[in-house]
């Protein structure tokens, strides 16, 4: 394997959502995927759009926003080693924020079909990296849940005018 190929499957390696992953399987993984480059302001996809692929940011960062009363807010800013868009791959539902490269970035596409072909080949390392991908959407629904809980609070010890 060539030395730039060992060190992206590193990349991959270090990430939470690929924990567990073979060296084998993430070659083949990086071998099929989509490799993107984006400038900065550039919209990598958009709150609404129909897809079914997530990212991760090789090199770069990202900034995620979400559109309320036609005003964009700045959801959070994702650096190398991260990634976003999985929820595409479960509830192929439109996208819930845009994503903007807030500088230049280079991206891993990794589609539906993509890890489909991951299934045909090793069935145990897609379940594996399924989980993954669970865990990590659990793990930011309970953070959402935390900013929730701590907005609520926010506004009930807030003093009323009557």
């Amino acid at each position: 394997m060539e030395a730039i190929a060992v060190e992206r499957v590193h990349i991959l390696q270090d990430i939470a959502t690929f924990g567990g992953i073979d060296d084998d399987n993430l070659t083949f993984l990086l071998e099929i995927a989509n490799n993107l480059e984006f400038e900065p302001g550039q919209t990598i996809f958009r709150e609404g759009d129909y897809t079914a692929s997530m990212f991760v940011v090789e090199l770069g960062q990202v900034a995620i926003y979400r559109k309320r009363r036609s005003k964009n807010h700045l959801i959070t800013t994702l650096d190398a080693g991260e990634c976003l868009g999985e929820m595409a791959l479960f509830d192929y539902m439109p996208r819930s924020s845009t994503a903007v490269a807030k500088s230049h970035c280079q991206l891993i596409e990794i589609t539906a079909h993509h890890l489909y072909q991951l299934y045909k080949r090793n069935i145990e390392q897609f379940t594996l990296l399924q989980m993954n991908l669970g865990r990590e959407i659990a793990r930011r629904l309970r953070v959402v849940d935390e900013l929730y809980l701590d907005s609520l609070d926010k506004l009930r010890s807030e003093p009323t005018d009557h």
